[in-house]
């Protein structure tokens, strides 16, 4: 990957909110000194993005189910256009969609 744009990341991340959120969260995470997922010498910025775009990063819990408010209303407009054009399942009204999520093959740090 010669380059890495946000479009990229958004493919792993369905919003751009929570995007820039996990990307700064993982930004610190380097800057302390964690350890890198990816091989590069780039700055700890593009380094935060390089990994969520090869996922090597995600978030703990699932971000659609986050990110709505009450029952009837996304916070996201983003999350809102994915759901209305059906690229993303709107999130399901009960509370077991809140549940974090868990894939045991994947060593990825969860932000």
């Amino acid at each position: 990957m010669a380059r890495v744009t946000v479009e990229d990341c958004l493919e792993n991340v369905t919003d751009q909110f929570a995007l820039v959120h996990l990307a700064a969260q993982r930004y610190r995470q380097l800057h302390r000194g964690a350890n890198r997922l990816v091989d590069n010498r780039n700055k700890n910025v593009v380094c935060a993005l390089r990994e969520i775009a090869g996922r090597h990063v995600r978030f703990r819990e699932d971000v659609a189910a986050v990110l709505r408010t009450d029952k009837s209303k996304l916070v996201s407009q983003r999350l809102q256009q994915l759901v209305d054009s059906g690229s993303v399942e709107a999130p399901a009204d009960d509370a077991s969609s809140a549940s974090s999520v868990d894939d045991a093959n994947t060593p990825t740090p969860l932000i």
